[in-house]
């Protein structure tokens, strides 16, 4: 199978890179490394059967030479800034809704039918509903990011309709493992290696999240594709349980043998668009058979071990 991979550099779009090569697929790798690392790349790389093409999605023509023979598209690509949001709202929709529809494009224009999509759990903004279901009523969307994605989920379900598309959505919690260089973990692990006894945190400590290792992730989102047949395939994935911030923080702790003084700014959040509770139901991708090797402690875990690892992505950022 030849497959495009848009996002091919980043963290979860890398990993995804390297196990379809390792299953003998063919993998067309875009991405502009705007936040990819070409570091990320290295095994991809080696391989015959690797192509990469260096450009944004916004790059018409590039992107449709890319599309062409292609047999699915995983579309991982996106700005997942969630936090700054707010003080540059057309990345959002630039590099969210219309790059999807550049792709979305691209590949009818190659007669292309299959499309995996990642998409967010933020897209339930503050549900009244835990664990929260697909098939749960959409609020107001309380980040720009998280409504990016919901247009872009809206624009894949159309084309399903018109054009006789077939989709994989999935709706991810945070992921962690290898390769993670976004978000609290990374930004608590940085700030404890720079100044041991001292531990900045946005919000009280009291928000609830739920996380997914990153190589459970790649099992549940090819399974998916192998098994599911409807038009239109939606799923959460996640894990069967959640943490506190404040319990995340016990752990890396723990883990680097450190007592900081820990200072929070206060508030059930960390910024305009952090949701307080994240636990999403996974039954629909379960029923597939599908289950998370690692807890989300043990998936912390794994990321401060890489990161330990791999000195060098604490720099400039």
């Amino acid at each position: 199978m030849r497959c495009l991979v848009t996002g091919c550099a980043g963290f979860i779009g890398s990993n995804l890179t390297d196990r379809l090569l390792a299953n003998g697929h063919e993998v067309v790798g875009y991405d502009n490394f705007s936040t990819g690392r070409r570091a990320f790349l290295e095994h991809a790389l080696q391989s015959p059967n690797f192509k990469l093409v260096q450009a944004d999605l916004l790059h018409e023509d590039q992107l449709r030479r890319a599309a062409e023979g292609v047999d699915l598209a995983f579309h991982l690509a996106a700005n997942a800034d969630v936090r700054y949001g707010a003080h540059h709202p057309y990345k959002d929709l630039e590099q969210n809704t219309i790059a999807t529809f550049q792709l979305l494009e691209a590949l009818r224009g190659n007669g292309v039918k299959r499309l995996m999509f990642a998409s967010t759990g933020s897209i339930y903004g503050e549900p009244n509903i835990f664990p929260t279901p697909e098939d749960a009523p959409f609020p107001i969307q309380t980040s720009l990011y998280g409504a990016s994605k919901l247009a872009a989920e809206g624009l894949i379900a159309a084309y399903c309709e018109a054009f006789g598309f077939q989709a994989y959505i999935f709706r991810f919690v945070s992921i962690l493992g290898e390769r993670y260089s976004h978000g609290h973990v990374f930004d608590f692990y940085k700030q404890l290696r720079q100044q041991p006894g001292r531990l900045r945190v946005l919000g009280d400590g009291t928000q609830r999240k739920s996380y997914l290792y990153v190589e459970d992730c790649i099992d549940a989102v090819l399974l998916a594709i192998e098994k599911a047949g409807d038009r239109v395939n939606i799923f959460n994935l996640g894990v069967n349980d959640y943490c506190t911030v404040k319990s995340s923080i016990g752990w890396i702790c723990d883990y680097l043998g450190l007592r900081p003084d820990i200072v929070y700014s206060g508030g059930n959040r960390g910024w305009i668009g952090d949701n307080p509770f994240i636990f999403l139901d996974t039954s629909r991708i379960s029923a597939l058979d599908w289950s998370p090797k690692l807890s989300i402690r043990e998936g912390v875990i794994r990321t401060l071990q890489y990161l330990e690892q791999h000195p060098w992505l604490l720099e400039g950022d």
